[in-house]
């Protein structure tokens, strides 16, 4: 899946230089960034509710004064963020071990300073690429939640057992009622959900 044209780039290191030739390396590859000075600086902007929309990265220095890049990404970790906004570390050489540590607790990658700009902006795509997958999964997922909540009690009853892959006959036993009662709270269930047949509706079910 390819990132939407609005996907976002988040740097946060504390030297103003690299920030500004990350910023010039991605605009040269039509890519849009944002930039923070700092790990309080974008921390501040969590608390403040970001709750990515669209696919986006972050760009991530691992010392820096203050608060670091690995506390930073401890919090991402906590708040469920790390999967839809996927981190590369920035490194010099002698934190190299530590960022293949956070890479296996779940950052994306890392590269290290100096780094190659053809490289890094290979990096950042597939990161852009894996995001607008998270990002599309989690609306679809909202989205099923919402049509699952227009659904009666009874449409929810019947929804499961069709998901199981029970005949009418069977859930019209199961429930104590009619056949054609079951064919008609069916039907429309196969509305609400937008789904042609059982067997979607199961693989609907399964996404939950």
């Amino acid at each position: 899946m390819q990132p939407a044209s609005d996907a976002t780039v988040y740097i946060v290191d504390d030297d103003a230089g690299v920030r500004e030739a990350l910023a010039w390396l991605l605009r040269s590859r039509r890519l849009l960034s944002t930039s923070y000075a700092s790990a309080e600086e974008f921390a501040a902007t969590i608390e403040g509710g970001l709750a990515p929309e669209q696919a986006c990265c972050l760009l991530l220095d691992v010392r820096m004064p203050g608060m670091s890049g690995l506390a930073l990404f401890e919090q991402l970790v906590q708040r469920g963020l790390a999967q839809v906004m996927p981190v590369i570390f920035l490194t010099g050489h002698a934190d190299v071990p530590t960022a293949v540590d956070m890479v296996k607790r779940g950052a994306f990658d890392f590269c290290e300073k100096p780094f190659s700009d053809n490289a890094l902006v290979d990096r950042i795509e597939e990161a852009l690429r894996r995001s607008a997958e998270v990002v599309a999964a989690q609306r679809a997922r909202r989205l099923l939640q919402r049509r699952l909540a227009e659904l009666t009690e009874r449409e929810r009853d019947v929804i499961g057992l069709v998901a199981k892959g029970m005949p009418n006959k069977l859930i019209a036993d199961q429930l104590a009622i009619s056949v054609r009662t079951v064919e008609v709270h069916r039907a429309r269930v196969f509305d609400k959900m937008e789904v042609k047949s059982a067997v979607e509706l199961a693989n609907l079910m399964r996404d939950l």
